[in-house]
């Protein structure tokens, strides 16, 4: 089965990791037909139908282990990407006019209490909607313009995240089809 691990602290912070070198440290997991996708901590990988959440738990610790430090990492079947591809959760318009779309992977299913404090985030440049493990964020200013900020998200949620544009979604599907599954 096919899975996507977004990384958290990959190429920012100082923290600068050859995709070549992720590759190799993926593969020395055991993963099969491992690909790297933009430098941003992107890994694609094929590996036995598994808990998201225990593939999750094996890479932090394997590349604490290599890199020295911790790796938040949120993984998600390719059926999982098609679907967060696909989700609309604004209305077009504000999709279509915003300045950036961007969907937060997170560690956890959001409850409701979750998806107050998220709403609570919403503002005159910036809306949140939740969904599943995904928290979408529309703006129409400059990221550097908001007062949102993914250590505010993590400290009033208390759970971490990492973020991608929609475009670096879209484009995994496009590039990493679903793929039938087998019986």
């Amino acid at each position: 089965m096919r899975y996507i691990a977004f990384l958290r602290a990959i190429n920012v912070g100082g923290h600068v990791v050859k995709m070549a070198n992720l590759k190799k440290m993926f593969e020395a997991m055991g993963f099969k037909s491992v690909e790297t996708f933009i430098a941003s901590g992107n890994v694609i990988f094929e590996a036995s139908k598994s808990n998201n959440a225990k593939l999750e738990r094996k890479i932090e610790a394997a590349l604490e282990s290599a890199l020295g430090y911790e790796v938040a990492t949120f993984v998600r079947s390719e059926e999982d990407i098609a679907a967060i591809a696909n989700h609309r959760p604004f209305p077009e318009n504000a999709m279509s006019q915003c300045a950036a779309y961007n969907v937060g992977f997170t560690n956890v299913e959001l409850s409701d209490a979750h998806r107050k404090k998220i709403e609570a985030f919403d503002s005159d440049v910036s809306r949140f909607a939740a969904h599943g493990r995904e928290v979408y964020w529309i703006r129409s200013v400059l990221q550097s313009e908001s007062q949102f900020t993914s250590g505010k998200f993590e400290k009033e949620l208390g759970i971490k995240a990492t973020w991608r544009n929609i475009n670096t979604v879209r484009r995994l599907v496009a590039k990493y089809p679903s793929r039938p599954t087998r019986r």
